[in-house]
């Protein structure tokens, strides 16, 4: 076989099973003495070989975040019914990293596409990935050169205050996440519709940051509940925080919500949990969008396109 495609055994056993190591030319070469000779490989080696590698990679701040593992769950449901493979890559939170940009790509092995969330990616490796011809999609994140899906985070800070506004609250607090790096994250965003909102109303607010825990958010929680014009009602930039909020308000004697209104985002497992009033964002959907973009761009299209997906409140007894 080796001798009639005029090409080393090594070279058909990559053509074979690793196919991303052969050029086009050759590895069509190859593949049609295969048939020529009758010779019957394993099935998948063939389809490897002939159509790519049937796996796609997925990289998030998986371990800082269990939102991402829900996004990643969508990803999984449409990639299984389309046999699939899905190579998962870990990466620190962007909010805890003094450069938000993902500045490497620890990815090996062969890959047909890239799905990248919650990750800012810098420009030189952008353009090596698109150098590449890898295809990416962004989630939970903004690019010039990728296809996009995201929520809107401004428009859900502003649902989250006009909830409140409605109810009568002019002294609101928001309970920020802290970052290291100064860029335009999600909880920028959020807050910034919420504060918009506010305005507009002329509410006051007032903000604290929390590190990324519960024990965090509720000993920063303690400095808006102690002063002594608190708020009336406590924002939080995700479900977790608002948690640590909850805990802070029942340290103190505080009724919710007769006393202190609290309010998360994201409606994961804390904010059924705690019956948390909060801002649902569609986690698994925007998981298995992601993945149907990147099939579109695995198929050839070069269309980049932005999905934004709508996000709701969810209206439970801390409000």
């Amino acid at each position: 076989m080796a001798e009639r495609a005029q090409v080393s055994i090594s070279t058909v056993s990559n053509v074979l099973n690793k196919p991303d190591k052969v050029r086009a030319a050759t590895r069509e070469r190859v593949l049609s003495v295969v048939d020529e000779l009758g010779f019957i490989p394993k099935v998948q080696a063939v389809s490897l070989a002939r159509q790519g590698t049937g796996r796609i990679g997925v990289m998030a701040p998986f371990t800082s975040y269990s939102s991402y593992l829900r996004r990643l769950s969508g990803v999984l449901t449409a990639a299984t019914e389309l046999e699939t493979d899905v190579l998962v890559f870990d990466h620190e939170s962007a909010a805890l990293t003094s450069s938000p940009t993902l500045a490497s790509m620890p990815i090996h092995g062969r890959l047909d596409g890239l799905i990248v969330m919650g990750l800012q990616i810098e420009p030189g490796i952008a353009e090596r990935l698109r150098g590449r011809g890898l295809p990416t999609v962004m989630v939970d994140a903004d690019s010039d050169l990728f296809s996009r899906v995201v929520i809107d985070d401004d428009n859900g800070g502003r649902l989250a205050a006009r909830h409140l506004l409605e109810q009568g609250h002019r002294r609101l607090g928001y309970l920020l996440e802290r970052q290291v790096s100064d860029y335009e994250s999600q909880a920028v965003k959020r807050l910034a519709g919420f504060r918009e909102a506010a305005a507009r109303q002329g509410a006051e607010v007032v903000v604290a940051t929390s590190g990324n825990s519960v024990d965090e958010a509720r000993r920063e929680a303690a400095h808006l509940l102690d002063h002594a014009d608190r708020p009336t009602a406590v924002m939080a930039h995700h479900d977790v925080l608002a948690v640590g909020v909850l805990l802070a308000a029942r340290d103190r004697g505080l009724r919710v919500p007769e006393d202190v209104a609290v309010m998360g985002f994201d409606d994961g497992e804390a904010a059924a949990a705690a019956d948390l009033t909060t801002i649902r964002q569609p986690f698994e959907e925007s998981g298995s969008t992601a993945f149907g973009v990147l099939l579109g761009h695995i198929g050839g299209s070069a269309l980049r396109s932005a999905t934004l997906l709508d996000v709701q409140l969810v209206e439970r007894s801390t409000t």
